[in-house]
């Protein structure tokens, strides 16, 4: 056990809740129980890129109860400009990796612990390799499909809001004897309408993972008409695939293409189909940001002390992960090979079914 360690800490990709609490469990640990310092690096890697590096250090007075409570993260994030590929004003693409290594090495950094998704992962880890740096890898995605974990952080807190949205949509639907769809986030894992459908008491999920048809989704509402009910809830992942193929996109200034409007229309095929009054809601950016659930708060927590343990330990190119109810660490490689999403025949989509639940046609 090193004393007088400097370690960095940054997030990437899109915010969550509970990264904040994972910031605090970090220098908390750090600070406290080894006497090291910790730097909290500016907007994910953009900030190494900057010349000085854009930084702080972080004490445990800095990140109090009250940052524990906290969305999105006080230290910023980036989920644009790959450094091997990055974007130059002219629209060509340069390498950039070497700076952002640079800038590694000029804070002095003894290891460095990145709070990302499977993209940035593998991103930092190739850093990484590239420059000789110590990595610790922390999860964290609402789409919950980082292998080799059963859950990562901020994923708990999206499904918590899903669900609150149905308990909200569903008086509005039985007042006005109407056909509730909820569109959710859920880049290609439909874990969050999954869950969120069963909690929320759906009738309908349609997840990219398993193929639906209208006559389906059509036939499940026209049988909670013939029992009595007048309206129904459907909770639909905004990349599941549509019945002729392909994912609803749509396209921003930015020039970027991104999943979004499938639920406008499913709106419209089930009112087609039905003859049901429709109304939708996209919940986007709503289930990324507010407050951690105290869940996330607890994985988050734990997942920061014991990566700074793996440093302490001298262990490198791990990712904390959380396995029958403690937490684990596993090479970084092999998480982001095992890409998780939901499993066709697993125990949440049996659950589902045996509910009544419409969640897409049996798969062979």
């Amino acid at each position: 056990m090193s004393s007088g360690k400097r370690i960095g800490i940054l997030t990437s990709g899109g915010d969550c809740a509970g990264l904040n609490a994972v910031i605090r469990a970090v220098v908390h640990r750090a600070v406290t129980t080894y006497s090291w310092q910790v730097l909290g690096i500016e907007e994910g890697t953009h900030g190494l890129l900057d010349r000085p590096v854009r930084h702080r250090v972080l004490l445990p007075a800095h990140v109090d109860g009250n940052i524990l409570r906290q969305g999105g993260t006080v230290l910023g994030t980036t989920n644009k400009g790959d450094p091997f590929a990055y974007p130059m004003p002219d629209g060509t693409k340069k390498d950039r990796s070497q700076e952002i290594i640079s800038g590694c090495k000029e804070l002095g950094l003894d290891a460095l612990i990145g709070i990302g998704g499977d993209g940035s992962l593998a991103i930092l880890r190739r850093l990484a390799q590239e420059g000789g740096l110590n990595l610790v890898g922390i999860p964290k995605t609402i789409d919950n499909d980082l292998g080799l974990t059963e859950v990562s952080v901020g994923y708990d807190t999206a499904v918590a809001v899903a669900t609150e949205a149905l308990d909200r949509l569903q008086p509005t639907a039985a007042s006005h004897a109407r056909v509730m769809v909820l569109e959710v986030m859920g880049r290609d894992a439909g874990h969050i309408a999954l869950a969120a459908g069963i909690a929320g008491g759906a009738d309908v999920i349609l997840l990219p993972e398993i193929p639906w048809t209208v006559d389906g989704v059509a036939n499940r509402i026209r049988q909670i008409r013939a029992q009595g009910r007048n309206f129904a809830l459907v909770v639909v992942s905004e990349a599941a695939t549509l019945p002729g193929g392909g994912k609803a996109r749509q396209e921003f200034t930015d020039g970027q293409k991104r999943y979004g409007g499938i639920g406008s229309y499913i709106g419209h095929l089930i009112a087609e189909a039905t003859g049901a009054e429709t109304r939708v809601t996209v919940l986007g950016h709503v289930q990324r940001g507010g407050s951690p659930n105290p869940r996330d708060r607890l994985i988050a927590s734990a997942f920061g002390v014991h990566a700074v343990d793996l440093i302490a330990h001298g262990k490198y190119d791990r990712m904390v992960a959380w396995s029958n109810r403690k937490v684990i660490d596993v090479p970084i490689a092999d998480a982001i090979k095992a890409y998780a999403a939901v499993e066709v025949d697993g125990t949440l989509v049996r659950t589902a079914r045996g509910l009544g639940i419409y969640v897409g046609e049996p798969v062979a």
